[in-house]
């Protein structure tokens, strides 16, 4: 597609790749971050980017914004208010929100577009930080289909999927539907080779082969052998996920679903963080079944 003027709010290990696949595209891309620091760093390894001081600026003369930042009040503080990226943007302009957040301040947010003549798309994101840095990212939306439409091309130069779900909201659902699928994974592959150790087993051997058949998962395949290495320091941290799964659990409490091994998991990741482990990757729950 012809190249756009883009704004991207939130650098951090996720946004600030996926900016970087923008301005790789041939779209302009004005940034934001809240810690300027970062935001100047990034211009530095991006000749061509530039940062402004606040979102409004950021946003101004945007044809698509997009947010990238870490829960619904980040979202909030960033978007809406005076400086806030909505205050500058242009009737018929797309704001795209990344973040992983709850479905209620998706529709909120789409309102609020809506009333400036904005669209509005909610497109969390699957992949983690080696998806964002190789632009292969899974996007889930939620929003109208027009306006979809027009966002799915400029999306595009950071990912290897792009769905529409549903209207606004919908997005943020599947991706709590994609982490209570990670919740369960980890922890039976975190029970499952903590039994072949202490059944006496090569645990590398083990997963050499039972990766071949039905128990084959990208957790597995992904953050096996670096679980059996004690390793955790792979981008999405404990502190994140019990946020995600708090979602989970909320939105539960609204739809009626019941998540008893979520809750259950959910647990688990607060013993981990008692522990010390709030930073480390998720595929630590295994080392809170070490501790004998």
């Amino acid at each position: 597609m012809s190249a756009v003027n883009t704004a991207f709010i939130g650098l951090g290990v996720m946004g600030g790749p996926m900016a970087g696949h923008l301005l790789a595209q041939g779209h302009a891309v004005t940034v934001y971050n809240r810690t300027a620091a970062r935001a100047a760093g990034w211009v530095a390894a991006h000749a061509g980017g530039r940062s402004a001081p606040t979102p409004r600026e950021a946003a101004a003369g945007a044809d698509f914004v997009f947010v990238c930042v870490g829960n619904d009040d980040d979202l909030r503080s960033v978007v809406l208010g005076a400086d806030g990226a909505l205050a500058g943007m242009h009737a018929g302009s797309v704001l795209v929100d990344h973040t992983t957040a709850s479905a209620e301040v998706a529709r909120e947010l789409h309102a609020a577009a809506k009333a400036r003549g904005v669209a509005f798309i909610d497109a969390p994101v699957s992949g983690g930080q080696a998806g964002a840095e190789k632009g292969q990212l899974a996007v889930m939306c939620g929003g109208d289909a027009a306006d979809f439409a027009r966002a799915e091309p400029v999306i595009a130069a950071f990912a290897k999927a792009v769905t529409l779900m549903g209207p606004s909201g919908a997005g943020q659902l599947t991706k709590m539907v994609n982490q209570l699928c990670i919740a369960g994974l980890v922890q039976g592959l975190a029970e499952a080779l903590n039994f072949a150790r202490k059944a006496g087993l090569d645990g590398e051997q083990v997963l050499g082969v039972v990766s071949k058949g039905a128990a084959q998962s990208w957790q597995m395949e992904n953050r096996g052998v670096t679980m059996l290495a004690d390793k955790f320091d792979f981008g999405f941290a404990v502190d994140w996920m019990r946020k995600d799964l708090g979602l989970c659990l909320e939105e539960a409490k609204r739809n009626g679903a019941l998540l008893p091994v979520a809750a259950l998991v959910d647990q688990f990741y607060a013993e981990v963080q008692a522990m010390g482990g709030g930073r480390w990757d998720t595929s630590s729950l295994i080392r809170r079944l070490h501790r004998d």
